[in-house]
């Protein structure tokens, strides 16, 4: 599993948190179940290798920090996402938007760039189009607002 399906399938975990509520540890080891693991690799490729440990604690790392932060990431995306309430982003976008910023601020081995490309790319995969541009310009808004330029 390269990085790239592990920030999707933490997307995913993340995106699953704001239906069930459940605790992240909850939500991972559900998730991460070799049983339900396999019946999800039916509906999308990317569960058809899992994650080694470097990329375990990756996503623990992230899925947690998300939630522990969901309040700060959220009043970022309102304060880019000028015109929208946070509250008419679709909860998929928002994860997504979520998981990059907690990755630009709090995780020194991910370059801004990557988390915003990545972020792009999920977003068109998932949404089209529209929502990867949208996602782009909010996350650009904040990384030149925000963030110390250091790449």
């Amino acid at each position: 599993m390269t990085r790239g399906n592990a920030r999707e399938l933490a997307v995913h975990l993340v995106y699953c948190r704001e239906f069930t509520g459940d605790e992240p540890a909850t939500v991972i080891t559900t998730r991460l179940n070799k049983a339900y693991y396999a019946m999800l690799s039916e509906e999308n490729q990317v569960y058809t290798e899992r994650p080694n440990g470097t990329q375990r604690v990756y996503i623990d790392t992230v899925v947690c920090g998300v939630a522990n932060r969901c309040d700060e990431l959220n009043e970022i995306i309102q304060k880019y996402s000028i015109g929208w309430d946070v509250t008419r982003i679709s909860k998929l976008t928002r994860s997504i938007m979520q998981l990059a910023i907690f990755e630009i601020k709090y995780m020194e081995d991910v370059p801004t760039s990557v988390a915003i490309s990545e972020a792009v790319r999920i977003a068109k995969l998932y949404d089209g189009d529209d929502t990867g541009a949208f996602v782009n310009g909010v996350l650009g808004a904040f990384a030149r607002a925000e963030v110390e330029v250091t790449e």
